[in-house]
């Protein structure tokens, strides 16, 4: 098997990114009202987030938790993306529903 491990960290930051990048897509539709868009966009999030994390996990994999893989500045920074990726969307999911739930009892 080749592996690439600049290429699979850019896949792992590109990734990450459109996991964000459509987590702040959702809180801008919820702001204007448009429910359907800032679902859809939450969705978006999720599917390029488990495509992050299966690049992760490859990688755990490749490691065997015995540093076969060498971290370097690349690898944190696409680990960081990720996880704050993660966090974008675990926070968009919320403020879209706190949106919603606003919107819908009229405040």
């Amino acid at each position: 098997m080749s592996f690439d491990l600049e290429q699979t960290l850019m896949e792992l930051l590109i990734n990450a990114g459109e996991a964000r990048s459509h987590s702040m897509s959702a809180i801008q539709a919820a702001r204007q009202g448009q429910w359907q868009q800032a679902h859809a966009a939450l969705e978006a999030s999720q599917v390029a987030a488990r495509e992050a994390h299966k690049v992760q996990t490859l990688l755990i994999g490749l490691d065997e938790g015995v540093g076969k893989i060498p971290v370097n500045l690349i690898m944190v920074h696409a680990q960081d993306h990720l996880m704050t990726a993660m966090l974008c969307h675990d926070l968009a999911k919320e403020i879209v529903l706190l949106r919603q739930e606003i919107f819908s009892n009229g405040i």
